[in-house]
C-alpha cells in the first residue's frame, strides 16, 4: 500500500518517535544513537526492536552474518542527511544509515554488532559480487545493468536527478543549460552517465566522493553539481549560504538495497520489512529529511 508522505524538518521530529515499536521481540533500538533496553528506551521513544532467534533459510548472506556474529554494510559517509560521518564526533547519521540500522535489527543484530564500511559508488557491485560486504545502502539506484551482477531489495524511496548551483546564480530548468560549462558527480554515478550518454555538449568532471564535486562548486571551478536531489537537498541544509537546489527532477531514481545475487531469501526479508514498517520509515524520513518541502511516497517494493 502506497503512502503519501510531506517531508517537515531536517532535524529530530521527535514527537514522530514515541512509542514507536518494531514488529520483532528483542530490545529496542534507537537509530543515530546505539540502542537502549527496558524503561529508558521506551521513555526516548524507541525506533524499532532487535529482532531475537532469527531464522532466515536458504540465506548464504546470513549464514555468513551468523559466522562472523557482525553485520558489515556498505554505505556512503559524505552526503549529510543521507549518510554521513562526522569526524570529529565519529557520530554516523542520515536517512540510509538508519534504514541500514533497522534491516540489521531485524536480523537479530543492534548497533555494536555492524561493521560500516565506506564505498564508492563505482565499487559497489564488485564489494557484493566479492562479498566484502553483506549489503549496501547508499543512494543505490536500481538499474538493469546492475542487477546482472547483483540484487536488490526495495526501492525503499524515490527520488530523481537534479542540479545544485552557486546560491547567486540564475535558476535553471533543463539540463540543456550548462552546454558548454562543467558539470560535477561522482564517477560510476548514474547522473553522470545520464549526461554522458545524452548531453555531450556538457563538460563534466568526476570525483568518488560528492563533498569534492560540492567543494569544487564553492570554490568556483564548476558550475553545477548533479545527482539525486535527496543528497544535494543535504548539501544545500549544510551550506545555505554558498549553493541552492535549481529546477526539478530529470530522471527517476529508486533507491534500493544492494544484495549478492541469487540471496531472494534475504531480498524477500528485506521487501517484508519495508512493506510492514510503515510508521518506522516515516519516522526514520522525518528525522533525517525534513523540511524539504518535497512530497514523496514511500514506494512500493518490487518483489521480482
Amino acid at each position: 500500500m502506497r503512502r503519501t508522505r510531506t517531508l517537515t524538518g531536517i532535524g529530530i521530529a521527535a514527537a514522530a518517535l514515541l512509542a514507536l515499536t518494531g514488529c520483532n521481540s528483542g530490545s529496542p533500538t534507537s537509530p543515530g544513537g546505539g540502542t537502549g533496553g527496558g524503561g529508558e528506551g521506551e521513555e526516548e521513544g524507541a525506533w524499532f526492536e532487535v529482532a531475537e532467534d532469527v531464522q532466515l533459510e536458504g540465506s548464504p548472506t546470513f549464514d555468513a552474518i551468523q559466522e562472523r556474529d557482525k553485520v558489515i554494510v556498505g554505505v556512503k559517509e559524505d552526503q549529510p542527511g543521507l549518510g554521513y560521518l562526522d569526524v570529529t564526533t565519529n557520530e554516523r547519521t542520515g536517512f540510509d544509515i538508519d534504514i541500514a540500522r533497522w534491516i540489521a535489527a531485524s536480523l537479530g543484530y543492534d548497533e555494536d554488532r555492524i561493521e560500516f564500511k565506506p564505498i564508492a559508488s563505482a565499487n559497489r557491485e564488485q564489494a557484493i559480487v566479492n562479498g566484502d560486504i553483506d549489503y549496501y545502502v547508499g543512494t543505490y539506484s536500481i538499474n538493469d545493468k546492475r542487477k546482472e551482477q547483483i540484487d536488490f531489495a526495495g526501492p525503499y524511496f524515490i527520488t530523481g536527478q537534479g542540479l545544485l548551483v552557486a546560491k547567486d546564480a540564475p535558476e535553471a530548468d533543463k539540463l540543456e543549460d550548462f552546454n558548454g560549462k562543467k558539470v560535477c558527480s561522482a564517477t560510476g554515478s548514474t547522473p553522470i552517465q545520464n549526461i554522458k550518454a545524452n548531453f555531450p555538449e556538457i563538460d563534466t568532471q568526476e570525483y568518488d566522493l560528492y563533498s569534492a564535486c560540492v567543494q569544487d562548486l564553492i570554490d568556483g571551478k564548476v558550475d553545477a553539481v548533479t545527482t539525486d536531489q535527496a543528497i544535494l537537498i543535504g548539501y544545500a541544509a549544510q551550506y545555505p549560504d554558498d549553493v541552492k537546489v535549481t529546477g526539478g527532477l530529470f530522471t527517476e531514481e529508486r533507491y534500493g538495497v544492494g544484495l549478492k545475487k541469487g540471496d531472494d531469501a534475504l531480498r524477500a526479508h528485506i521487501n517484508d520489512l519495508f512493506t510492514e514498517g510503515g510508521d518506522i520509515w516515516q519516522a526514520i524520513f522525518d528525522k533525517n529529511l525534513g523540511d524539504s518541502g518535497i512530497e514523496v511516497e514511500q514506494p512500493e517494493v518490487d518483489a521480482y
